[in-house]
């Protein structure tokens, strides 16, 4: 049985979809993706069926990641088939936490940064939609830093249910 990890950010264009080419990566490196599947989401459909904002692709195709993808919207049906939900921002958090049915399903929601030791004060990894290409290679680099510890975690739960 797959461990299953949805990444959710507010469109599905920018930070849920680096998180998600990122994180697939780190499994693959950790010989992981036969046990481990990675997705990703947004909490609103505004961008439904759209590709990865193209400031995305860049810094993904820059970084050496793959980013092919198709945007959709987060539904809470999914919570019965995923074992973590990562928010990518105290907002997303409450949101899914608020679209979870039960309380078991809420606890499965926990947010990115919180992942990286290293992580400053604010919890959250800004939106850099509306910003230069200097926040989507900050966002990458959140991102990246706390894909660390979030397979370290992952990995003790795969681990845990093969024993």
């Amino acid at each position: 049985m797959t461990f299953s990890v949805c990444f959710v950010c507010t469109g599905n264009i920018c930070r849920s979809p680096m998180a998600e080419s990122v994180f697939r990566a780190r499994v693959e490196e950790a010989g992981l993706d036969s046990l481990v599947e990675v997705d990703s989401a947004g909490t609103g459909g505004w961008h439904e069926g759209d590709g990865a904002d193209w400031r995305t692709v860049a810094v993904l195709e820059a970084g050496g990641y793959e980013s092919d993808h198709t945007a959709r919207q987060f539904q809470a049906s999914w919570f019965s088939r995923l074992d973590l939900v990562i928010a990518l921002d105290s907002s997303h958090l409450e949101a899914l936490r608020h679209l979870a049915p039960t309380p078991r399903d809420a606890e499965k929601v926990r947010l990115l940064r919180a992942y990286d030791p290293g992580a400053d004060a604010d919890p959250d990894v800004p939106d850099p939609y509306y910003g230069h290409m200097e926040g989507f290679t900050e966002c990458l680099e959140m991102v990246e830093a706390a894909s660390r510890g979030l397979l370290a975690a992952v990995q003790e739960q795969v681990e845990g249910r093969a024993a």
